[in-house]
């Protein structure tokens, strides 16, 4: 019933199931929308928008995007100042 659907129930049942949920997401085209993608795996990526275009994202387009993704702080939900610490690195 109802009371089965819980988060598990639901992440089991998407098609990414047994996956690891990203850690960072690419938007290309410097557009400021998911267009409801990952939804429900992205709640704790970090973000990357660039105006390059899909076809034009190339190899030096993803190291910069990794560059900056590598400087970021992973809070991963918390509020600044109280940062979750990895517990490998």
């Amino acid at each position: 019933g109802l009371k089965d659907i819980d988060e598990q129930c639901i992440s089991r049942h998407l098609y990414t199931s047994g996956l690891a949920e990203p850690d960072l997401l690419i938007r290309t085209a410097g557009e400021m929308r998911i267009s409801n993608f990952l939804l429900w795996q992205i709640s704790y990526s970090e973000f990357y928008v660039t105006k390059t275009l899909w076809p034009d994202f190339k190899k030096a387009a993803m190291e910069k995007a990794i560059r900056a993704y590598a400087k970021r702080t992973r809070r991963f939900g918390t509020v600044k100042g109280r940062e979750l610490q990895p517990k490998n690195i």
